[in-house]
């Protein structure tokens, strides 16, 4: 198989097309034709320090990527409910930008027709962080959350939720991403000084709660904002999270929560954006526009464009 692959860690130019011998699935695990395969901050992290999530290794060539969809071609003796020509969606940690990638069949579920590949290989990471993240911080009706980056990856799938689970959201984002905010359901908010002044203005009841992509300056705004620390989170600046003593969030990744996420999209209730598609030789490419952090939604590798 093919697979986007890097051999030492560093900048996006480390990522290499390569050919590598074709994984086969474990008894308890099915083997997946890749359609599509997000890319997340998490894949630019470990692709530019080499440091392996918790609970994992780097073993060069070290393929990226944490989700993926795509149709099932091979199955473990002791699967059952999927067989090859199904398509699926699933996550694994590591390994999914490739053509081939092999899970446990309990981190996959079936793929509506309605669903198009780039959303369903788009939607395990973010949209399982953000739900784990709102229900941590015990996100519902009546709250008045605030979303940082809240036109991202992550962002985008929070802001629906929330307004589903019957919250006014408020969300930062830079000026040109307002428009998309406002069409998701967010109260839009732009970055920088006066950041505590302007959510004020538009949320004179007060905040009850804050969700944080960014770190730093958002975190000390939204402890200004919100009373209760324990109601604001952060996913990527746990230093400072301990210092100001709120929460550090993971994401709990199951197949019950994707299933969840996968109905919602299927019904028209959630919306994945998908900003751009890569073939595998793209691959830099793509880790570069999620570095950029300021596109909205997701970016996605997909390995049979280069043959397309």
């Amino acid at each position: 198989m093919r697979a986007a692959a890097f051999f030492e860690p560093g900048p996006p130019e480390v990522l290499q097309v390569v050919e590598l011998p074709d994984p086969h699935p474990g008894p308890d695990e099915v083997r997946v034709r890749v359609r599509a395969a997000g890319v997340q901050p998490a894949d630019v992290a470990v692709r530019s320090s080499g440091a392996a999530p918790p609970g994992t290794t780097v073993a060069y060539p070290q393929i990226p990527g944490n989700e993926f969809a795509g149709v099932v071609d091979e199955v473990g003796s002791a699967v059952t409910g999927i067989v090859p020509g199904d398509a699926v969606l699933g996550f694994r940690t590591l390994g999914c930008a490739a053509e081939l990638v092999t899970a446990p069949a309990a981190q996959v579920v079936h793929k509506p027709a309605e669903v198009p590949w780039a959303v369903a290989g788009a939607l395990s990471a973010s949209g399982q962080t953000a739900h784990t993240a709102l229900q941590a911080l015990e996100v519902g009706e009546g709250d008045t959350v605030l979303i940082h980056a809240a036109a991202g990856g992550v962002g985008t799938v929070a802001v629906q939720l929330a307004r589903l689970w019957g919250a006014t959201v408020i969300g930062t984002a830079s000026e040109r991403n307002h428009a998309y905010l406002r069409s998701l359901g967010a109260i839009p908010v732009a970055y920088g000084p006066g950041l505590v002044e302007r959510v004020r203005e538009v949320a004179p009841q007060g905040v009850s709660a804050a969700l944080d992509a960014i770190g730093g300056d958002a975190l000390h705004a939204s402890l200004e904002l919100v009373k209760d620390p324990e109601r604001i989170g952060t996913l990527v600046d746990f230093e400072l999270a301990d210092r100001l003593g709120v929460r550090k969030l993971r994401t709990d990744r199951r197949a019950g929560r994707l299933q969840e996420l996968v109905d919602l999209v299927a019904r028209g209730a959630l919306r994945i954006t998908i900003s751009g598609e890569h073939p595998l030789a793209g691959a830099a490419d793509a880790h570069r526009a999620v570095e950029r952090r300021h596109g909205r939604g997701k970016i996605v590798i997909v390995p049979t464009a280069d043959d397309a």
